[in-house]
Parts: C-alpha cells; structure tokens; sequence
C-alpha cells in the first residue's frame, strides 16, 4: 500500500470515517465538527453551534458517520441520530438522544432486494448501535413530489389565467 493522500481534516483525533461515491470522504472528528471531503478539499461541514443553535458547542459531538451516495446518517455521544441530504447537508431526520449514551456506529440498510423490503416505501432506513446495547433502526418517510406532469399543467394554467387577466384589465391586449 502507499499513501496517495494526507491532510489535516480535524482539530484534534478523528471519531468515524466513511468512504461515499465518487472518492468523496466523510469524516467526524472530536473537534465537534463533521466533514465530507473531495481529496483534500473540503466540500461541506457541519458543526453543533451553527445546526442547533442555542445548544451549548461542548454538549454533543458527532460520533459515528455513513455517506450512503444520497444521505449522510449521523450518531453523536448523547445518543441522538440524524439523516441529512449527503450534497447539502439540509437535515431531514434527527431524534434526540434515540440512545441512553454514545452512538457507537450507524449503517443504512443496503439498497438490496431485502433492503427494499425492510424499507417499505420509505426512503431510507439506518441503524444505530450504542453502548446501551441497542440497535435502532431510524425510518426516512418517502418526501412528497409533485408529479412533472402536473407541474406543467399548474404553469399552464397560469400563463392562461395572467393572459386573460391582461385582456380583461387591457381590452384590446392581444
């Protein structure tokens, strides 16, 4: 093996590390920060104090990681998970303290045949497992969609409605 690569990702030791697609990396550090990484660039981060403000920055740190191509799921040393969009890092999903202590490690459930299965119309589907000696599993509800169809029809509709407004408002407009 040789090293192709070497950083400074964090302050500090590095909790988790997850490879994602397209040699994107994610890490959690004990710097209360989490982090996903294009080679040595930073693409993204989050932190405590800037996601939940109001909290103190000591309070929770980002344990354990997983960028499933889609998700990032998060486990912290309280015992709170979180799924958050992988390119935006908006967070969709997030239960204080799932766990009575620190989340030891997360996975999302595989894409498979079984996996579909287990996810039963969801979105996604992790576990978490804590030193309680629990292993959670943390449902993603599928987001509602507009069909294209129908958003064509809505823009339709209203470039109709502001052209007969205009003539009604401006008789002689078209």
């Amino acid at each position: 093996m040789k090293k192709t690569l070497e950083f400074k990702a964090h302050d500090g030791e590095i909790e988790d590390i997850a490879l994602g697609p397209d040699n994107k990396v994610v890490t959690a550090g004990r710097d209360f920060q989490c982090c996903v990484w294009q080679q040595d660039q930073l693409v993204t981060g989050l932190r405590w104090n800037e996601n939940l403000p109001g909290i103190p920055d000591k309070a929770y740190r980002y344990q354990a990681c997983r960028d499933s191509g889609t998700f990032l799921g998060l486990g912290t040393v309280t015992g709170s998970v979180a799924i958050h969009i992988a390119f935006s890092l908006q967070r969709l999903y997030y239960v204080k303290e799932a766990h009575g202590i620190v989340v030891t490690d997360v996975a999302f459930v595989p894409e498979s045949r079984r996996g579909r299965e287990l996810l039963a119309g969801n979105e996604a589907a992790l576990l978490s497992v804590a030193v309680d000696s629990r292993c959670k599993l943390h449902l993603l509800p599928s987001r509602r969609s507009l069909p294209v169809w129908l958003l064509l029809l809505l823009c339709a509709g209203l470039i109709v409605a502001a052209i007969l407004l205009l003539q009604l408002t401006f008789p002689g407009f078209l």
